[in-house]
């Protein structure tokens, strides 16, 4: 007798879909009902990957998602598994839309007179956090960076991970009473739940951040200019009380040039703002020194803000997924674009990156832009991305990752259908070209690689004062000043990893919730983060991840 699976071990995502999601592993031989049809399965198929619901010729289009993502490079049966080595990547073209733009936005009456505890910045954007950071303007003052950050980190009381330098003491004394190698492998560590850190000296500031970087000389100008204001960004960021700059004098990335990017994004800036050349001063004692007792100075000013209760409407939210699985398109990026409409719905910000994980899905955008102008000016970075790829042997094609692959995402047209669900529904208000701040409420395109810590530094800079990261592999990436909310595509990973996730779009595949539901848990873990209540999981790691985008040839 041949076995016989219901419809709800397989997901169909769009009734004019081409192939199934297999939501559980399945054998070949077994039969699925469709639609009143009856399909057998001619290969074993793995959760998360597909089948195929029609036989095709080479050369035919597939759709996933009710848009073509794909092309059959041979002949394929109905019931076969897709694979890298039966279909390629392949989209729609590309057009110009109408832009005729219809959203009913969610029901939000129940956060209508909801807030947060925030940092309000002197008639701007509220914080989150409040973070103090330190920055260089060029590579060849990261050493001065880090001599800062070993001389004030722990004596601050914002070190972590001290856990393993007790580890590390108990292999040395272990060594020293006379174990050799195989007894040091022997040896078990667990780290304490309950670690207990030096109390700060400066409570009501979450932390000084030091953004290293390879940047600023030996590049293209246009790249110095895009890390002042990326740099800039971060200055002017709601999250961000004050900033120390470090410069050596000589290089491309100016001083005047950061101060020129401040002024563009915030005309009457007034935070604490310190600046150190080291080219001007007499020797590296004087430059360090100066430069930690007048951060010192500046945390004292800092320590006197506190958190105040701030409408929704102040909340920026950045929205990224890395190391993607076969479900990240079903789970978690639906669920928090569901949450990305209920804050635009709010008054707030949404912000949606990775340009090379839209490819694909450009008409749908383009056709939800609010204007022909923004549809135009998002086509325009589009193509222009794609050209620059293909000089360098490249295009949107080559974005999967091997893990991406493995776990079902076979190409960048799938891929990309997938990302693209964590910007919901609402209009695209702004295309913004990076490091462009936005500029008004709403949904934003926001120009970056598909590179998740470019991504993540890039909307940070343009204004996101909290993200969700969705992932169906794991990922520990965090940002400087940005608190980030890593979500689970499925339970078994928030089960293997949970001190790296925070929120689990699981049940969705399981059948036991829905998007909506888990959409709206997710806008109630986006206020408790943005209120302080609670830390992410890559904030407990001490994750600071920071790489600005290099879009030219190094010279």
């Amino acid at each position: 007798m041949t076995p016989s699976v219901t419809m709800r071990n397989f997901l169909k995502v769009h009734p004019d879909d081409d192939m199934l999601v297999a939501l559980i592993s399945h054998s070949c031989g077994d039969t699925v009902q469709v639609n009143g049809q009856s399909l057998t399965l001619i290969e074993d198929i793995p959760a998360k990957h597909k089948v195929i619901l029609r036989d095709v010729e080479a050369g035919d289009h597939l759709t996933m998602y009710g848009i073509t993502v794909a092309r059959a490079n041979r002949q394929l049966r109905a019931g076969q598994l897709l694979t890298v080595n039966n279909v390629t990547h392949a989209t729609d073209q590309p057009i110009k839309s109408d832009n005729v733009v219809s959203w009913q936005p969610p029901d939000v009456s129940r956060w209508q007179n909801r807030t947060f505890l925030g940092y309000p910045r002197d008639g701007h954007r509220a914080g989150t956090r409040n973070y103090w950071v330190v920055i260089p303007m060029v590579f060849c003052e990261n050493r001065n960076l880090k001599v800062m950050r070993e001389a004030m980190i722990k004596e601050l009381g914002y070190a972590v991970g001290d856990g393993y330098q007790q580890f590390t003491r108990s292999l040395v004394q272990n060594y020293q009473n006379g174990s050799e190698a195989p007894q040091i492998l022997e040896t078990t560590f667990e780290l304490p739940h309950d670690r207990q850190h030096q109390p700060r000296v400066f409570p009501h500031v979450d932390g000084v951040k030091f953004l290293t970087h390879e940047g600023g000389c030996g590049e293209a100008y246009s790249d110095s200019g895009n890390l002042c204001g990326l740099l800039a960004g971060y200055v002017v960021h709601p999250n961000v009380a004050g900033a120390t700059v470090l410069s050596l004098g000589c290089q491309k990335a100016q001083l005047k040039d950061l101060e020129q990017q401040i002024h563009v994004r915030d005309p009457n800036f007034n935070k604490p703002l310190l600046i150190f050349e080291q080219q001007q001063m007499p020797s590296e004692q004087s430059l360090i020194s100066e430069a930690i007792k007048q951060t010192f100075a500046g945390l004292i000013q800092a320590d006197r803000l506190r958190r105040e209760p701030v409408p929704l409407d102040q909340l920026v939210v950045g929205m990224e997924c890395g190391g993607s699985d076969g479900f990240s398109g079903i789970s978690a990026n639906p669920a928090v674009g569901h949450c990305s409409d209920l804050v635009v719905a709010l008054g707030g910000t949404v912000i949606l990156s990775e340009f090379p994980e839209l490819a694909g899905c450009e008409n749908e955008l383009a056709g939800r832009c609010a204007t022909d102008k923004t549809a135009a000016r998002f086509l325009q970075l589009m193509q222009d991305y794609e050209k620059r790829l293909v000089l360098e042997g490249n295009g949107f094609d080559s974005n999967p990752s091997p893990g991406n692959i493995r776990d079902g995402l076979i190409t960048d047209a799938i891929k990309s259908a997938g990302a693209a669900k964590k910007g919901g529904r609402s209009p695209v208000v702004d295309v913004l070209d990076y490091p462009e701040p936005v500029r008004q409420p709403g949904l934003n395109l926001l120009c970056t690689p598909g590179g998740d810590v470019e991504s993540t530094s890039a909307m940070a800079g343009s204004g996101a004062n909290v993200m969700f990261f969705t992932t169906g592999l794991g990922t520990p990436t965090g940002n400087p000043v940005c608190p980030v909310l890593k979500i689970s595509s499925n339970t078994e990973l928030a089960e293997k990893l949970p001190d790296l996730i925070d929120g689990n779009a699981g049940e969705i595949v399981k059948g036991d919730k829905t998007i909506t539901e888990i959409g709206e848990q997710f806008l109630e873990l986006l206020i408790r983060t943005a209120s302080g209540e609670h830390q992410t999981c890559a904030e407990r790691l001490g994750q600071d991840d920071f790489i600005p985008w290099k879009r030219s040839l190094t010279f």
